[in-house]
């Protein structure tokens, strides 16, 4: 495929993240049964219903590997070995490659029954030098990074008059030509959310502002960086493109440097940058999704899916995004295979290949497993924070079984959500084009968005105890799905 078109691809999923969904709708209707569902705490978990999915033993077996889940140490191994062996792993890069390798070896290490590794060929965009200069009224150089796809300047740069925006809306909305010839500086802010909704909300911005300020006649475009922190640092991510306007050079400023150019903007200064970004689009490579699997003893033909994404941006570690995903859906299967029992279905972790900039895993996954009957998907992608809420998106026979989960995690301080859950980026687009029964384990993500997507994604963000939790949470789920003589579609 061209990298134009799948650029084009990539911009039509953007913003499938927990709270990026909250704002495009993408899961508004995507199975007729969640409408109108009753929250899980509704729902009575001891009814006929739940009886007839779960035993006594079943329940009692899934407390087990909740309460050894919280002491084991697992989890946090795993991802300090990821950040510390192989660091950032951009698809399709060198140390996406180690970490394929890595990942296997960790997998028949831990006693999986098989782990292999799928090939998935991608075209990936791959980042260069950069730097931004405020040029008037005064020169000050400002903390940026590229945006994933963003096209490439000049070498020695492009410099330009700055026209302000406070938001994506208000470029929109400007059909007076003052953005022709400039750089546009899109202002938006993004609130803190304990749920993500305050990502959902800004992201748009990053996404679909480079084609917006394209088609107004802009030279290149600059965002304050979708993120809550207060800190220098930028926050990089993909933008979209679409193939009838050429990409702009794209970039986003620290918190602290949008604040300098919005200041000056407000005290009717003229704005001068000059933007140099170097990057190179289409470039043909090759990444992998990692699976490993607990074999099921009755129903081994239908799978739990446990999923995190392996690759990440090229900045920091890729700690919280996605590392202590992997770790936690990796200790989750781990705690089934040590306790020796085997599920009825099989347990499978499916760790994606380029989930950041082009979801070539997950449709790959899709497009080669379609056949398989999957009683259940899940993601692990949104850092590190304490599971706080269960959501499922399945069919209302199905609910009396997610309301015992629900029961069954209540210990841990996670609350009974409702039938329209999100299960995460690349398992929300199987989701979607496959009718998959999915669960959302909610985490805390009241500052994930301090560090996501920048050289702050390190692995000191990460709190063992909520890592464990969190571990603790996807084994009795997996086991419980696993074991469940109720289809949850």
């Amino acid at each position: 495929m061209n990298s134009s078109s799948a650029l084009s691809r990539r911009g039509a999923l953007l913003g499938l993240g927990r709270g990026a969904a909250l704002a495009c709708g993408a899961f508004a209707g995507s199975f007729a049964w969640a409408q109108g569902a009753p929250t899980l705490a509704e729902v009575p978990p001891a009814t006929g219903a739940a009886s007839a999915a779960f035993s006594a033993d079943d329940l009692a077996h899934a407390a087990v590997l909740r309460d050894r889940a919280l002491g084991d140490g697992l989890a946090w191994r795993l991802v300090e070995s990821l950040c510390t062996e192989i660091g950032p792993r951009p698809a399709g890069s060198e140390a996406d490659a180690r970490a394929v390798a890595w990942a296997l070896g960790q997998a028949r290490g831990l006693g999986f029954d098989r782990a292999w590794a799928d090939p998935v060929p991608l075209r990936v965009w791959q980042r260069g030098p950069g730097s931004a200069e405020l040029t008037a009224p005064h020169r000050r150089r400002l903390v940026m990074v590229a945006l994933g796809n963003s096209a490439a300047t000049p070498p020695e740069g492009l410099e330009a008059e700055v026209v302000v925006y406070p938001d994506l809306a208000a470029l929109r909305a400007d059909d007076s030509g003052r953005a022709r010839g400039r750089i546009v500086f899109i202002d938006q802010k993004m609130e803190r959310t304990q749920d993500g909704s305050g990502y959902g909300a800004a992201v748009p911005a990053r996404v679909r502002g480079p084609v917006e300020a394209a088609r107004k006649g802009a030279v290149a475009l600059v965002l304050r960086s979708i993120g809550t922190d207060r800190d220098r640092v930028a926050h990089t991510g993909a933008m979209s493109v679409d193939p009838s306007v050429p990409p702009l050079p794209a970039a986003a400023l620290s918190a602290p440097d949008a604040d300098v150019l919005a200041r000056l903007h407000a005290a009717g200064q003229p704005l001068r940058l000059r933007l140099v970004v170097q990057a190179v689009a289409g470039v043909e490579a090759l990444t992998h999704n990692v699976i490993a699997e607990v074999r099921g003893s009755e129903l081994p033909e239908e799978v739990v899916l446990l999923g995190a994404h392996l690759d990440s941006w090229d900045v920091g570690q890729g700690a919280l995004d996605d590392g202590a995903g992997v770790a936690i859906v990796m200790a989750a299967a781990q705690q089934i295979v040590q306790l020796a029992r085997r599920p009825r279905r099989t347990v499978r972790v499916v760790l994606f290949g380029n989930e950041e900039n082009g979801f070539d895993g997950a449709r790959d996954y899709g497009t080669r497993y379609a056949g398989v009957r999957h009683q259940l998907i899940g993601e692990s992608d949104f850092g590190a924070g304490r599971v706080w809420r269960l959501r499922s998106r399945v069919g209302p026979q199905a609910l009396p079984a997610f309301a015992a989960m629900a029961t069954l995690l209540a210990p841990l301080g996670v609350q009974a959500g409702d039938n329209q859950g999100n299960p995460g980026p690349d398992a929300a687009v199987l989701m979607r084009r496959h009718r998959w029964p999915a669960v959302e384990l909610s985490q805390d993500g009241t500052h994930y968005f301090d560090v996501h997507h920048t050289d702050n994604d390190t692995l000191d963000r990460i709190d063992p105890v909520a890592l464990r939790q969190n571990v603790a949470c996807w084994a009795a789920v997996a086991w419980l799905a696993a074991q469940s003589r109720v289809a949850f579609a």
